[in-house]
């Protein structure tokens, strides 16, 4: 499985807004956001120089962002992008929603996760079941109806022992439904662009891929 394997504070630095791909941590003051909110490398200082950005540069670094904020390599997001195009509707929303459906961000929407990359490893080591089979591809897509529960045997773990409580004061989206008691959630619609908080502006990234 292909993954970034860089520091990801840079990302954030680098796309000049927080994008969440360490949980907590970005929370905090040890956020690379709040101690150095300039670009990385040797110019990132100088940002009063660089030239205006071009309707280009503006379109790529929007498609970079919600790239990285889903943590896709790009060969995979183009594909997605292929896939939303064949979808009726607007390109740009089912674009989002096919992202939001991914198995990995599905577990970290509900709560199970700090981070879509803590999500990517917890569906990758096996802890999860969907429709009642072990399911360990993050990229998976869910549909109306499935159900996800965290594994008998991952329940003994120390990790998810004590995510319950935690789980009770997690508000998920209107198009999930979370049972924290009982470790299990059920998809009950398909994501709309008003349910999907991300800060994007979808219509550039469409604009950089119709070129």
């Amino acid at each position: 499985m292909a993954r970034y394997k860089d520091p990801v504070c840079k990302l954030c630095r680098r796309e000049g807004m927080k994008l969440f791909l360490k949980g907590e941590r970005c929370l905090s003051a040890k956020c690379a956001m709040e101690r150095r909110a300039y670009p990385p490398g040797p110019h990132g200082r100088g940002g009063q120089f660089r030239r205006q950005e071009s309707d280009y540069g503006q379109q790529l670094r929007e498609k970079q962002r919600l790239r990285r904020i889903y943590g896709v390599l790009e060969r995979q997001f183009r594909r997605y992008f292929e896939d939303a195009l064949r979808i009726r509707g607007q390109t740009g929303a089912n674009l989002l929603s096919i992202l939001e459906r991914r198995f990995d961000n599905v577990i970290y929407r509900l709560g199970f996760a700090d981070s879509r990359a803590q999500a990517r490893q917890l569906v990758a080591h096996g802890h999860f079941e969907l429709n009642g089979h072990i399911h360990n591809i993050p990229s998976a897509l869910v549909n109306v109806g499935d159900v996800i529960r965290v594994r008998e045997a991952s329940r003994r773990n120390a990790y998810f022992r004590g995510i319950a409580e935690i789980l009770e004061h997690r508000s998920v989206p209107e198009w999930l439904r979370l049972n924290a008691e009982d470790l299990s959630a059920v998809v009950v619609s398909i994501p709309t662009r008003e349910q999907i908080d991300v800060p994007i502006n979808e219509q550039l990234v469409v604009e950089y891929y119709s070129r």
